[in-house]
Parts: C-alpha cells; structure tokens; sequence
C-alpha cells in the first residue's frame, strides 16, 4: 500500500513539475493522434455521404463490413500495417516502419471503420427535408449535402470525438509499427505498458491520470454533442 501511495506522490510530482520525457511522451501521443484523425476525417465523412445518400450496387454490404470492422482488435490492424510496410510487404520501400509516420497511418486505418460507421448513421437519420428543400431553391447537390450535414453536425462531432479517443488511448498499432522507440514513437498507452512492466508505477500512474482526463474531457464532449443533436 505504502508502495502505491509513493509512486502515486511521485506521478504526481512528474505532472506538475513538467518532466521532460514524461511530456515528451504526451505530446507525441497528442501530435500523432491529431494527424491521423486529420487524414480520417476528408476520407471518412465523404465514404459516410455516399454510403446514406448513394444507391449503387454493394452498398448495404460496404455498410456492413465498416459496421464489422470496429470490431476489429487494434493489434490485427497493427500487424497487417505492419505487414504493409515491413521491408518484405508492398510499400517497404518507403522505409516507413518504426516511425511517427507509420504511427498516423495505423492509427487512421484503426479510427475510419468507426468513424465511417458512426457518421452514416448520423446521416441517416437526418431529416431529409433538407436536402429536398435546398435542392427546390436551386442548390447543388454539394450545396445540399453541406445543408444536411449542417443538420447533423453535433453527431458528426461526436463521431470525430469518438474516433480520437479510440486512436489515442490503443497500444497495439502503436507497438507494432512504432516501436515503442524513447522521445521519438512512444506514446502514452506503449510507455504505461513498458513502465509496469519494468515495476516503474509513477510515470505509469502518471500518464494514467493524463488518459483519464483525457477520456473524461473526451466523454463530456461527446455526450454533449450528442444530447445537441438529438434536440436538434
């Protein structure tokens, strides 16, 4: 208990004094998580619009395999970027493995599937008057469709929000195509899971606590945005 307690007192010493590797750390989990939401997003919202508003053939099974793949263990899409970009693997050429780049990449493939999945069923659910009436007073349809997602934007947020915390607090594409590598490719999950498994509590406990903000920061957003939208 006293051995908590100390390395609880430490965590909290790191925090506030600013430690260097500590937020070091931090701040490459923030950076790579944001460029890869960043990279999801102009993929993701347009893959959802034609999803909702498309009719072509395969589209109810394309909405069920991005409904399926949220699923997916965060390790198994680490290990097939890993794959990828592997020196053996399609684009090993780029020498992108083991490096903040192959990081966003992994984390953007982890967080489209939700994204993707979490926006369509925003989108359908919006109130298609809308469309119809800017497509009645003369709009294009990019014009209408902007008019719709206008409609739902609070659940388009949270459907952003949703991807980001689910990219940054995983620890499986990170470790695999990041390699865990000090003051460069370790983030918050890889580092608490090195530093308890060294028996080093205090930075563990430490960027715990920064997590648990975050997810609660995070959870806050979420529900709000959500609760906007539904009286919207």
């Amino acid at each position: 208990m006293n051995d908590i307690s100390s390395a609880s007192l430490r965590a909290f010493e790191l925090l506030i004094s600013g430690d260097a590797q500590l937020w070091t750390i931090i701040g490459v989990s923030f950076s790579v998580s944001l460029r890869a939401i960043l990279i999801a997003v102009p993929i993701g919202l347009p893959v959802a619009l034609l999803l909702a508003f498309g009719r072509f053939p395969g589209r109810r099974m394309l909405v069920t395999t991005f409904n399926s793949l949220m699923a997916v263990p965060a390790v198994v899409v680490g290990l097939t970027v890993y794959l990828m970009l592997s020196r053996a693997g399609p684009f090993g050429d780029l020498k992108l493995l083991f490096t903040q780049t192959a990081m966003v990449i992994g984390q953007a493939v982890l967080a489209l599937p939700l994204l993707i999945a979490m926006a369509h069923a925003a989108l359908q659910s919006a109130d298609l008057r809308a469309w119809e009436t800017a497509l009645t007073l003369g709009a294009a349809s990019p014009r209408a469709l902007l008019t719709v997602m206008h409609e739902v934007r609070f659940a388009l947020m949270a459907a952003v929000i949703a991807a980001f915390g689910r990219v940054i607090a995983e620890v499986g594409v990170s470790l695999m195509v990041g390699g865990n590598i000090l003051n460069y490719t370790r983030n918050i999950p890889t580092a608490i899971a090195l530093e308890t498994s060294k028996g080093e509590f205090a930075q563990g406990i430490a960027l715990g606590a920064v997590l648990l903000f975050l997810a609660l920061v995070l959870n806050f957003f979420l529900n709000l945005f959500q609760g906007r939208g539904e009286l919207a």
